[in-house]
């Protein structure tokens, strides 16, 4: 391929790729750690981490070496056959969650919520018959672009255009105990959500609703799927969001950060729920991979040697609290909002989309979720050194009144 800048690169990409997402001037072709390079040589901060794909940073060393050596032997076999990258994993995912028995692969976080679904139906189905099939989830949800996803997401914007869409799915409002109570019925299969919602703006699930969801939950044996897509693998920092409510999840959906940057996806649940899983009923042509796994398999080395979690933690405290006192001083931010380095500033004007082509002229990968609302998911590994020049940069934005 001929070198081309920016504008050429993008020019081309427009030309002959789909235009289904709002592309950012830049082309990107080197990455490490929390920095990324455009093809014109310029260097960036990142952010946003592959929209919490890459807690472990970009092109980690220790992962690219675990994956170089699987690839060197066995990409991928059949799924007719086990392979020990993929047995491994799913024994550490086990592990790590304490509760779970029994895991899924597939490629991604959309086809793992897929999973879920189909699984907590096909459960409810066995116990007390196919009447018995509804899904819970909760406004401002996003769960994935597929159309048992799509159907999931709670977001008119996002499902009006490709209705119908699937049936039995039910929306409550996100912290409110009573907006579900006459959704929950004889009907009622797993009610599913984000422990944090993501897209939706960074708002995070309070204790008691959590523990009201599990104590229903349990009371009528109606599994209580947690959406951890991007909240899992220190994001919150706890290795799994549902740790800080110290309760656990029927099923639980993984992916994103789980394979380093390689597509993988996962669900977790218990031996007598994953039951009602047989040969034929479910699968995934690439779904647990051998590259893939091994590099999941690099991601949890390094989270748990490393103490990632912990670290996002400390540094997620830090920037909300720096965040706290631009607010303090510049009426234009209305909240900080997250759960370790899942963070969201929302402003009273809509000034997120300028801030992100601001940010990015400077160097600074940003992202917006809405016109009023800014989400902060850099690489775990972020020194606090790229925090404080994230921290100047805005701060001199708000003083001149961007």
């Amino acid at each position: 391929m001929d070198i081309m800048d920016n504008s050429g690169a993008f020019n081309r990409g427009s030309k002959y790729l789909m235009n289904t997402y709002s592309r950012l001037p830049v082309v990107f072709n080197k990455a490490s750690m929390q920095y990324l390079w455009d093809i014109e040589g310029k260097k960036y901060i990142d952010y946003i981490a592959g929209y919490g794909c890459l807690n472990v940073g970009h092109s980690n060393k220790y992962i690219v070496k675990a994956l170089q050596k699987q690839v060197s032997q066995m990409i991928q076999p059949s799924n007719v056959y086990y392979n020990l990258p993929q047995i491994e994993l799913a024994r550490r995912l086990c592990e790590l969650t304490g509760f779970g028995q029994k895991v899924f692969f597939s490629n991604s976080g959309t086809e793992s919520i897929e999973a879920a679904i189909k699984l907590a139906r096909k459960y409810s189905a066995d116990k007390y018959g196919q009447q018995r099939f509804e899904v819970i989830t909760f406004k401002r949800s996003f769960h994935g672009r597929t159309m048992g996803a799509l159907s999931a997401t709670a977001q008119p914007k996002k499902q009006n255009m490709f209705e119908p869409l699937l049936e039995g799915f039910l929306y409550g409002e996100f912290n409110n105990i009573d907006s579900i109570k006459d959704l929950i019925s004889e009907k009622t299969c797993a009610v599913m959500l984000e422990p944090v919602q993501g897209e939706g703006g960074v708002y995070s699930a309070s204790k008691e609703f959590i523990n009201y969801l599990k104590d229903i939950c349990s009371k009528k044996d109606i599994l209580l799927i947690f959406d951890e897509v991007q909240t899992g693998f220190g994001r919150t920092g706890k290795m799994f969001a549902y740790e800080n409510y110290d309760i656990s999840p029927d099923i639980l959906v993984l992916a994103k950060s789980l394979g380093g940057g390689m597509p993988i996806g996962a669900i977790v649940a218990t031996d007598s729920i994953s039951a009602s899983f047989a040969p034929g009923m479910h699968g995934s042509t690439f779904g647990g991979n051998a590259a893939s796994c091994a590099a999941g398999n690099a991601v949890i080395d390094y989270l748990v040697d490393n103490n990632i979690p912990a670290r996002a933690n400390e540094l997620g405290e830090y920037l909300i609290k720096k965040l706290q006192k631009l607010s303090d001083k510049y009426t234009v931010i209305k909240e900080i909002r997250g759960m370790g380095l899942m963070i969201a500033i929302e402003f009273t004007e809509p000034i997120a989309a300028k801030l992100v082509g601001d940010a990015l002229k400077d160097g600074l990968i940003i992202n917006r979720v809405s016109d009023h609302i800014l989400r902060l998911l850099p690489p775990l590994i972020i020194k606090r050194l790229d925090i404080d020049r994230l921290l100047k940069w805005l701060g001199a934005c708000l003083k001149t009144g961007t």
